[in-house]
């Protein structure tokens, strides 16, 4: 397994992974996205994962949030080896105990913003109530007072960007998990949400692991990864 650095400011691994294997089949041939991979990521921890594009990064980042399972290998997240559950239990754990945001924010349309957010709650069971409370509450914290009721085609890019990592944080998971979430926004914007994202992560506490290029954004990491040959190593960036 990777070795993770001594530190005392994080607790006990949040997640771990163990021999996580994953090939896809293309005109014949297999290709092994990935090739064994092991590593710990600790409770509270950011953690940056980069490599050169098709490498196998937003796989891997899929199978740490659970849709989809790998090949072989295990993972482990928040003490629950998470794929011996069946697909509806596995989906009930998904929901609660992680968060994503991806480069593409996949709003509905034709929803305000609060609804979007209100969505993680309203599947988990939550009454409408109790879901718009908390939906707003988030809303309010990443800068979006004004624009709850706005649509999400009427929102720029950055706030929408802001509503889906909102939506991803609703439910106050253990786990975010980000694929190169600023990733169409401009420098100046994307550099706004970075900064969000290091505040959320310290004032709820979150674990986070995010996927990028952005070499600028995983030097601000607390720890990072590079995907290279199907297995993880640690890295400076």
């Amino acid at each position: 397994m990777a070795d993770v650095p001594p530190t005392s400011k994080f607790n006990e691994p949040l997640m771990r992974l163990e021999g996580i294997c994953k090939h896809f089949s293309t005109s014949g041939n297999r290709i092994d996205v990935l090739d064994g991979v092991d590593a710990a990521v600790r409770s509270g921890e950011r953690l940056a994962i980069v490599g050169a594009s098709g490498i196998g990064k937003s796989t891997l980042l899929h199978i740490l949030g659970t849709l989809e399972r790998p090949d072989s290998g295990n993972l482990w997240v928040a003490g629950h080896k998470v794929f011996d559950m069946d697909d509806r239990r596995l989906a009930e754990f998904r929901n609660a105990t992680v968060g994503f945001v991806f480069q593409f924010h996949h709003l509905l349309a034709e929803f305000s913003a609060l609804e979007n957010v209100m969505m993680p709650a309203l599947i988990q069971g939550w009454s409408k109530h109790r879901a718009s409370e908390s939906a707003q509450e988030i809303l309010l914290r990443v800068g979006l007072k004004e624009r709850l009721r706005h649509r999400a085609t009427e929102l720029s890019g950055g706030e929408q960007q802001r509503v889906a990592l909102a939506r991803a944080l609703v439910l106050r998971p253990a786990l975010l998990l980000a694929d190169e979430p600023t990733g169409n926004l401009d420098q100046h914007t994307g550099e706004q949400v970075h900064d969000l994202l290091f505040e959320l992560n310290e004032e709820l506490s979150m674990t986070m692991v995010v996927v990028t290029h952005n070499l600028r954004l995983a030097a601000q990491m607390s720890r990072c990864m590079t995907l290279m040959d199907g297995k993880l190593a640690e890295t400076g960036c």
